[in-house]
């Protein structure tokens, strides 16, 4: 039986890389992010919903949604990040099932991974079989965070206090993805997950009526 996954880390904690290992072994990977861009594009029901919350100035000239505006206005106003996660999280959170159930009809012992930053926060993790927390150093984080995204490290700081701690998210954790050392160890350490879970969906496969 198919197995579902969550993924998620702090900002900077080398999540997207681990997805991308998790992707090349085989496994499924949905992209939360990708889906929120898709579901903000022009003519999208959120999108809308945003301009009547926000204003139609988080809009640039195409009518596409400025997203480093709107970053700016979430990260420093809990309210509006709120605002914006209730317009945003059930419709992510439901496309993401939709591709799931997809998958697991297709191939009954698919590894899903959901890449998502704000899995725990959302409450998507109770949809999950499974939660792997990428766990990094802070100042490594802080640097991958600033030139990943052009940020200053007061505003890459800002925006981890956005988010939950890495404390706080390891208490969800089924799986903890040490990332704190080079690339080729954290590919190691995704290999080892990945080939559990795998197992894991085998079993889970083979103990289901029609599937032995």
């Amino acid at each position: 039986m198919a197995i579902l996954a969550g993924l998620t880390g702090t900002i900077g904690s080398g999540k997207t890389l681990a997805a991308s290992f998790f992707q090349e072994l085989g496994a499924h990977v949905i992209d939360a992010d990708a889906l929120a861009r898709m579901l903000v594009s022009p003519g999208e029901p959120a999108l809308g919903e945003i301009v009547q919350a926000f204003g139609g100035g988080v809009l640039q000239e195409d009518g596409s949604l400025d997203r480093k505006k709107m970053a700016a206005i979430v990260f420093s106003d809990l309210a509006k990040k709120q605002a914006l996660e209730h317009i945003l999280h059930p419709r992510i959170i439901a496309r993401e099932m939709e591709i799931y159930d997809a998958i697991r009809r297709q191939d009954p012992c698919a590894v899903v991974v959901v890449d998502a930053a704000v899995l725990i926060e959302s409450g998507n993790y109770r949809n999950m079989d499974k939660v792997i927390v990428v766990a990094a150093d802070r100042e490594a984080q802080i640097e991958r965070a600033r030139r990943r995204d052009g940020l200053t490290a007061e505003e890459v700081k800002a925006r981890m206090a956005a988010q939950w701690s890495l404390d706080e998210k390891l208490k969800y954790a089924d799986f903890v993805l040490e990332n704190r050392e080079d690339e080729a160890k954290l590919k190691r350490n995704v290999r080892t997950i990945y080939l559990q879970l795998r197992q894991e969906a085998a079993r889970a496969a083979s103990a289901q009526p029609g599937m032995r």
